[in-house]
């Protein structure tokens, strides 16, 4: 059975769950026409798209129950449609610009109460970090609407994970006019995090430093010889592996070393208590 959201205020909101059943879902941001890298999300290695890779490591993780691939309608992502069919995957396209918007349709269609917020640049996404962001989301889901450990960054680039409830993306949506915060989905929640209860993870170690995320053909590079170094051996490796690996490998670092991150509008900064 489904959760009854229960408004706690005007603007917060927690679940009355019946039968322990909430719907997780995982909304996997992609598009063919990226700046740097366009079609980098169907690049191949050891034989398949990146993103299919990234698709079975989000199916490891426990605490999702669905997963939907949210593109554009523009017709360079029928390429995306096309693989989702194969991958027998869920679908939603929408505009290309306004991502939040796509997201709350997307979420809306596949009946989400809570969403987990990942974009297809991330293939070596850690289903162990999902888990237990989700699972620090519904522990404190007396008022919690927001769970990130995007910001401040301490894990990895490539890892990111935010969890949020579906009516903090309504709400959201139905306010924010900003193109960045459309854009990006979720800057608005960082904007005014007391309102959204919004809780930052934080990695035991720092680990920022690293990059592992797909944005251009350097990164292409360093993530092919991560997945050739451990996938074959091993297909279930998870951050400590790929930590342990560049460690004993570490020239590796160098293939992506000068590679920028786009800049963020929010301050990098702890929200909530402190979540390791």
């Amino acid at each position: 059975m489904k959760s009854c959201p229960v408004f706690l205020d005007k603007f917060l909101v927690t679940y009355v769950v019946w039968g322990n059943f909430v719907n997780v879902v995982a909304v996997v941001q992609a598009r063919m026409a990226s700046t740097r890298l366009p079609g980098k999300v169907l690049l191949k290695v050891i034989d398949r798209p990146m993103l299919s890779i990234q698709l079975e490591r989000i199916r490891q993780a426990r605490q999702i129950e669905k997963i939907v691939i949210a593109t554009t309608d523009n017709s360079v992502d029928d390429q995306i449609e096309e693989f989702a069919y194969i991958e027998n995957v869920a679908i939603y396209r929408g505009s290309e610009n306004d991502v939040l918007h796509r997201f709350k349709r997307a979420a809306e269609q596949n009946g989400a109460d809570i969403i987990v917020r990942l974009t297809a640049d991330c293939p070596l996404i850690d289903p162990e970090i999902i888990d237990y962001i989700v699972s620090i989301f519904k522990q404190k889901s007396h008022g919690c609407n927001v769970v990130s450990n995007a910001v401040p960054r301490s894990y990895p680039a490539g890892l990111d994970v935010e969890c949020f409830s579906r009516q903090a993306l309504e709400i959201a949506c139905a306010e924010t006019t900003s193109l960045y915060d459309r854009e990006h989905v979720t800057p608005y929640f960082y904007r005014d995090p007391n309102r959204f209860n919004l809780q930052s993870v934080i990695c035991y170690k720092n680990l920022s430093a690293e990059r592992w995320t797909l944005d251009e053909w350097n990164d292409y590079e360093l993530i092919r010889k991560i997945l050739e170094g451990l996938y074959v051996s091993n297909p279930f490796f998870r951050m400590k592996d790929i930590v342990d690996y560049l460690d004993l490998h570490p020239k590796l670092r160098d293939l992506n070393g000068r590679v920028q991150e786009t800049p963020r509008e929010i301050k990098d900064c702890v929200f909530g208590e402190k979540e390791k």
